[in-house]
């Protein structure tokens, strides 16, 4: 496996300025925003799409430093009530697909999105319990009228292109457990898989490890992002983990981000680390940092140090003991 980083969190560096810091920091990937949520400061895709000559200068821009492109990443809601965030959601994720397939660039990762209870919604609708009865139907509703008719277009789309698609599970989001996604799957391609995420495993009470098993022994897993989250078992008592407080308000919530092994100890990071090799991940572990109680610098560079503790680098060699 080989250590990355989501670049957004260094959006206020110039491109070239992020790829000498990340290789300073000893990162050997970087997973590049093109658009939505992630922003796309580090790479113009429509310039890139008309021009093989700029597509390979922006790639010999990381492979001078020893650092290669892991993911496209583009998270939106391509399946919104509101016309303009999911036109742009969309337009933004086929962009990304077709310019990963010109980079051989192997995930583009993204939500599945959230679409609203009917025709008429202007809002996202998440629902979350099957009684009363209409939740049921809203949930079903979108699911066969919204959801898997778009991702089965997307999914021949990146079929064609010969791009894995990475859907984070995330709360909020249609597809956001290991269920919900092998689901979509069923219904689609074996192009669409995980960005499995262990911080938004833990805050619905999923064990990752577990997560990985599930999802690995269907090869599942496209990509993994690293942050961590800690689970205040006080708060959790009354406020639950459906935890509708701003992510600032830190003494009182139920859970927070943090970086990698500040809300899990590295025995768990370790325990995850062994499961995607077991179950054949053998690719990027991308750093994603949220952390409230660490400046940028800090948060990362901790994710850093106990990462390079827990990865598995080397290939496994024959069991010479046995």
């Amino acid at each position: 496996m080989k250590l990355g980083v989501f670049n957004p969190l260094f959006n206020d560096k110039s491109f070239e300025e992020m790829l000498d810091y990340v290789q300073q920091s000893g990162v050997e990937a970087v997973e590049v925003g093109t658009g939505c949520y992630p922003g796309s400061s580090h790479i113009d895709v429509d310039e890139l799409l008309k021009s093989e000559r700029a597509r390979e200068t922006y790639q010999q821009a990381f492979a001078e430093r020893g650092l290669f492109i892991s993911s496209f990443s583009c998270h939106g809601n391509p399946i919104s009530p509101e016309a303009a965030f999911r036109e742009e959601s969309d337009t933004v994720l086929r962009k990304t697909i077709q310019l990963a397939g010109l980079m051989d660039v192997p995930v583009v990762n993204c939500f599945s999105g959230t679409a609203g209870d009917s025709e008429e919604a202007v809002l996202p609708n998440w629902p979350v319990v099957p009684w009363p009865t209409e939740y049921k139907d809203s949930y079903d509703w979108q699911w066969e009228e919204k959801l898997i008719p778009y991702w089965q277009d997307i999914a021949e789309l990146a079929k064609t292109h010969d791009v894995k698609i990475g859907l984070e599970l995330h709360g909020g989001f249609l597809v956001h457990s290991p269920y919900t996604l092998l689901k979509l799957r069923a219904a689609t391609n074996e192009y669409i898989g995980a960005n499995l995420d262990p911080s938004h495993l833990w805050w619905q009470g999923i064990d990752p490890v577990a997560a990985i098993k599930i999802l690995g022994e269907q090869h599942a897993i496209h990509h993994f992002h690293a942050k961590d989250t800690y689970i205040d078992q006080d708060n959790v008592n009354m406020y639950g983990l459906l935890d509708m407080q701003p992510y600032s308000n830190v003494k009182t919530r139920s859970w927070t981000f943090r970086s990698v092994g500040c809300g899990h100890d590295l025995k768990d990071w370790t325990a995850m680390m062994s499961a995607l090799r077991t179950y054949d991940y053998d690719y990027v572990v991308s750093i994603e940092h949220e952390d409230p109680l660490m400046s940028i610098e800090e948060g990362f560079q901790t994710a850093v140090r106990n990462l390079k503790q827990v990865i598995i680098k080397q290939t496994p060699t024959d069991m010479w003991w046995v």
